[in-house]
């Protein structure tokens, strides 16, 4: 089970994008990083392809490392760090360090 997963809110804690919140759009967990919505962009020159892609200059999202983002839990509205807890019913479930709620 992942501790970040996608349309989790998270804060930038480290580099130049450091203070900055989006959303987290995709995660790739075989190489620890993360997508964030409008963090970390970069631009790339793009060739056409077809007819009907633009060809010049895009910015784009490039994934930054999931060390340098921590949650931001929807109960108390912190950056916190995540636990993990069973349930009495067997499901295992995301905890905010913080106040102790469940994330999920």
């Amino acid at each position: 089970m992942r501790r970040i997963k996608r349309e989790d809110t998270v804060l930038v804690i480290a580099g130049k994008n450091r203070g900055k919140q989006g959303q987290v759009r995709q995660v790739l967990p075989d190489q620890n990083r993360v997508v964030v919505q409008g963090v970390n962009m970069i631009k790339r020159h793009m060739r056409q392809r077809a007819m009907g892609t633009q060809a010049g200059i895009v910015e784009k999202e490039a994934p930054l490392h999931v060390s340098k983002v921590m949650l931001i839990c929807k109960s108390c509205n912190h950056p916190v760090r995540v636990g993990f807890r069973v349930r009495p019913d067997g499901a295992k479930v995301r905890v905010c360090r913080a106040c102790g709620e469940d994330i999920d």
